[in-house]
């Protein structure tokens, strides 16, 4: 445990000033209960997000039914926000106070369709799976604003809740564009929580990064008859990928990129006309990200020119680093403690025991049950756009147990548990830890004035919010193939 940590646990665990004591328990309790109730509801959405299965901004079914759930329950809905027809805002208001924003995400991951079985089991032609967990996301996000909403017609708690439907969030930077739309402007704290292996509030740095595609235009000429005619598009991406390759040793050490090729041709024998390389760069720093970003555009165009191609590049997205708030961590880590962890029955530590054998990495199953603060790695581990909004707006979430321990995100394991009574175990767990930050803000204005303050000395009085992805619009087709004839159309 750092320094950081130990200091932030024992402030998480100091008593409440009398004003931010002013939850009664017997309200803190109704909210459990209220989430308790709805535990079939949470279950339903869940599962059959999970099933559906969409990914980045096609999520049009599993953005419905968050939304209808949250109209019947009397939410003002908005749909189609900042450019982004599955991202919506969902308001309730009762009279002037602070405005409390709960995000939700939805979207799936290409390539990762899985059954709940402990086994490694594909569906036959289902094309992506929830390898993030972002069904139980959603699903527990909606609930727990469901039971605040309650407990605030109840009590008379004056304030607006927002839930932020979220599209995208892996790899399509949807967040960014409501940042950008102003979308939050005029919120006091934003809560959000995320699947994992294990309970926490999160305080650690996450990555920036900036994603793009680079498209390699040649001509199309018979592989053997007349190769001299032809100019290759996927000897563009070759040569890009083996330039960025030997660029890495003078770049800073604890920087990531990584691609795929998206499209590379239709037959050997046919000189490809038109070939994508799908790149990230990331790290902590958004600086270096821009700088590094910047060289393997270089290496794109000194590829091009090398090959006899032309080349051109989309920034898909790009998110900054997170700026998480210790101040609002203290309030969450206190009422997650008061939660407590998950109890699984003898048949779901079995199923977990199954899966375990599968895993590289073996963790005691009951740390499940444990909470606590974490940090991130020194390195930041992933990326999220859930990360610009926390420059703008104090943030803070925390991880919820939904995997066996041990689950690496954006596997079939973490599919597989997140479809499972084991998941929605971990959802519950979340939303009412959500449910009681929320109550908590909404009742201490000196917590939010604190965490405001905080983030503004964090952000220095010079900053001001410039997203890496530019003024772009929504990349609404970011996961869909570029059409062969597009790479021919653009050669001519």
């Amino acid at each position: 445990m750092t320094i950081k940590t130990a200091l932030l646990l024992a402030a998480a665990l100091a008593p409440l000033s009398a004003h931010a004591q002013g939850v009664p328990e017997a309200q803190r309790s109704a909210m459990l209960a209220a989430i308790d109730k709805h535990a079939p509801e949470l279950e339903s959405t869940a599962k059959t997000i999970w099933g559906w299965s969409e990914v980045g901004y096609q999520e049009n079914k599993s953005s419905a039914l968050l939304q209808a759930r949250l109209k019947k329950a009397g939410f003002a809905v908005t749909p189609g926000v900042a450019g982004m027809p599955t991202a919506f805002v969902a308001s309730f208001k009762q009279g002037s106070g602070p405005v409390i924003g709960i995000l939700a995400e939805y979207d799936a991951l290409p390539g990762l369709a899985q059954t709940t079985a402990p086994t490694k089991t594909a569906i036959p032609g289902k094309a992506a799976g929830h390898g993030c967990g972002h069904n139980l996301f959603g699903a527990a996000s909606v609930e727990a604003a469901i039971a605040i909403r309650e407990w605030m017609i109840a009590n008379k708690v004056q304030g607006e809740l927002r839930v932020y439907g979220s599209p995208a969030e892996e790899g399509g930077s949807g967040k960014v564009y409501l940042v950008r739309a102003g979308l939050f402007d005029d919120v006091s704290a934003v809560l959000h929580w995320h699947p994992g292996d294990a309970n926490g509030v999160s305080t650690g740095k996450s990555m920036a990064n900036i994603s793009g595609k680079f498209r390699f235009h040649g001509i199309s000429a018979h592989a053997a008859a007349s190769p001299d005619k032809g100019r290759s598009a996927l000897d563009g991406v070759e040569v890009m990928d083996v330039a960025v390759n030997f660029m890495r040793e003078h770049i800073p050490s604890s920087t990531r990129i990584h691609n795929i090729i998206t499209a590379g041709g239709e037959a050997p024998n046919v000189v490809p006309d038109f070939a994508e390389s799908y790149y990230y760069v990331r790290n902590v720093d958004p600086a270096i990200v821009r700088d590094v970003w910047a060289r393997v555009v270089k290496a794109a165009e000194g590829s091009a020119m090398a090959t006899g191609t032309t080349v051109d590049n989309e920034i898909t997205g790009g998110v900054y680093s997170m700026l998480a708030s210790e101040t609002l961590a203290k309030v969450m880590t206190r009422n997650l403690d008061a939660v407590g962890g998950e109890q699984w029955t003898p048949q779901e530590i079995a199923w977990a025991t199954e899966l375990q054998k599968t895993l590289p990495t073996q963790k005691p199953l009951d740390s499940v049950r444990q909470t606590s603060s974490r940090e991130r790695g020194p390195d930041g581990g992933g990326s999220t756009d859930v990360s610009d909004i926390s420059w703008t707006v104090p943030t803070i979430g925390l991880n919820a147990a939904t995997w066996v321990p041990g689950t690496p995100a954006h596997s079939w394991q973490a599919v597989a548990a997140s479809g499972s009574s084991i998941g929605i175990k971990g959802a519950a767990v979340a939303a009412k830890t959500l449910a009681l930050t929320a109550a908590d803000l909404f009742l201490s204005p000196e917590t939010l004035a604190a965490a405001k303050a905080e983030l503004d000395k964090a952000r220095g009085p010079a900053f001001r919010y410039d997203a890496l992805l530019g003024k772009r619009a929504p990349a609404l087709d970011y996961r869909k193939p570029t059409p062969a004839w597009e790479g021919t159309a653009k050669s001519n």
